[in-house]
C-alpha cells in the first residue's frame, strides 16, 4: 500500500512540464542524472521521458536478468512489477518514485545495466577488464587512469564511504565504478543498435558526468552519437563533474549515512 500511496501522491502534484532544450530533444542519447532518493528528480525524469518518447531506457538500477522480466503486461501494474523485479531487495529507494518513468514511455524497451554482485566480486579478484570481457579496451578499462583523475576519484570514494574504508581498498572502489560506467555505456550502445532510436539513461549523477562517466566512454565507442547530459542537484548546491545542464530541486530530509560509523 505504501508504494501505491506514494505513486498517487506523485501524480496528484505533477511538475509543470517545460519544453526540453533543443539539444536534448534532438539527441541520440539523453542521460538523466539523479540523487537516488529525491522524488522531484524522478518527476523531472518522468517529464523528460514522456517528451522524448525514447525507443529504449537504460537503467542503472536493473540487471539484464531483471530487465528481461519486463513485458508490456508486467509493466502495467506497479505493485506486481516491483515484486517481480525484487526491487526492495536490491536496496534502491521506493519503487513508487521510479515506476512513473516506466509508465511515461510504455513502448520503450528496458535495458538493465547494473553490474551483478557476483561480477563485482569477481572484478575485485580478477580485475575489471577480465570481468567486462573482450570489449574492455574499447570501453577504456585496460589502461590506468590519469594520475590527477585517479587522485580525485579516490578522494570521492573516500568521502562517499565516510572516510571509513581502508586506504588500500579505495583504488579498487574506483575500478568498480569504472566497471559500472562501462557496463552502462555498453548497454546504451546495444540499445542504440537494437532500436535505431533515441535512448534515455536513468542513473546517478556520478555515472552521468561527462568528464569521466558514461558520456565520455560513449564518445569513444560511438563518436557520432549526439549525447545530452542532465545533472540534478538539491537546493542549488554545486555539483562535481561536467554536465550540459544542471537543474535543482528541493532537498530531501535524510539522516547522515555516516552517523552509524562514528
Amino acid at each position: 500500500m505504501r508504494t501505491l500511496a506514494l505513486i498517487a501522491a506523485i501524480w496528484a502534484y505533477p511538475i509543470v512540464a517545460q519544453p526540453l532544450p533543443e539539444a536534448a530533444a534532438t539527441a541520440d542519447v539523453v542521460v538523466l542524472g539523479e540523487v537516488h532518493d529525491n522524488p522531484a528528480h524522478h518527476e523531472r525524469q518522468t517529464d523528460w521521458v514522456a517528451q522524448i518518447a525514447p525507443a529504449a531506457i537504460v537503467m542503472e538500477m536493473l540487471t539484464p536478468d531483471q530487465a528481461a522480466l519486463i513485458t508490456p503486461q508486467t509493466r502495467q501494474d506497479p505493485k506486481a512489477l516491483g515484486e517481480l523485479l525484487a526491487w526492495d531487495a536490491a536496496g534502491w529507494p521506493d519503487f513508487a518514485m521510479y515506476y512513473p518513468i516506466f509508465a511515461a514511455a510504455p513502448d520503450a524497451l528496458i535495458y538493465g545495466a547494473a553490474v551483478p554482485r557476483d561480477d563485482a566480486r569477481a572484478a575485485m579478484e580478477d580485475g575489471i577488464a577480465a570481468t567486462f570481457g573482450p570489449d574492455a579496451r574499447a570501453y577504456g578499462l585496460l589502461g590506468p587512469l590519469p594520475t590527477d583523475q585517479l587522485a580525485t576519484r579516490i578522494a570521492l570514494q573516500d568521502e562517499v564511504h565516510c572516510n571509513a574504508m581502508p586506504p588500500e581498498m579505495l583504488p579498487t572502489m574506483v575500478d568498480i565504478q569504472r566497471l559500472r560506467d562501462a557496463t552502462l555505456a555498453r548497454a546504451v550502445a546495444q540499445a542504440m543498435r537494437d532500436t535505431l532510436g533515441a535512448v534515455v539513461v536513468i542513473t546517478g549523477n556520478g555515472h552521468a558526468r561527462k568528464d569521466w562517466g558514461i558520456p565520455s566512454i560513449l564518445a569513444e565507442v560511438m563518436p557520432d552519437a549526439r549525447i545530452f547530459v542532465l545533472g540534478q542537484t538539491e537546493d542549488d548546491a554545486a555539483m562535481d563533474g561536467v554536465f550540459d545542464l544542471i537543474l535543482s530541486a528541493a532537498p530531501v530530509a535524510r539522516p547522515d549515512p555516516c552517523d552509524a560509523l562514528r
